[in-house]
């Protein structure tokens, strides 16, 4: 699938066929990977959660799609945008607080947060489409 997703009319010019498929492999098993750690973390938060509470299958199904698909988008940010975004909303960091932890200006933060933030909407937008 990979090999034919590089657009109609571009030609397959691979000098080195062997590493291109070693990398792609690479790439799927590290899918993979996060995936499994992603849905492993929910399922632990999940199992602290009274019966009487637990979402439906179905429920966290979606949710773990959902995570799925921003854990991916974070996955292509750069790094400290991705950590300062985490920072920010996972362990409530202020800006300020984020700033001096990464060694960075109040600026850049705002920044990276605002870069997280556009892809977490273009996210958004594009599953209600």
């Amino acid at each position: 699938m990979r090999l034919l997703s590089s657009g109609p009319g571009e030609p397959l010019n691979f000098t080195t066929p062997r590493a291109y498929l070693a990398t792609v492999a690479n790439r799927l098993t590290l899918n993979l990977y996060r995936r499994r750690s992603l849905e492993q973390a929910y399922l632990a938060a999940l199992a602290q959660t009274p019966e009487d509470l637990a979402p439906s299958l179905e429920h966290q199904a979606l949710v773990l799609e959902a995570l799925d698909e921003i854990d991916q988008v974070l996955a292509l940010l750069p790094a400290k945008t991705r950590q300062a975004f985490l920072m920010s909303q996972l362990e409530g960091y202020t800006q300020e607080e984020i700033a001096s932890r990464l060694g960075l200006s109040v600026r850049s933060v705002q920044r990276y947060l605002a870069r997280a933030l556009e892809e977490c909407i273009v996210l958004a937008s594009q599953s209600a489409a």
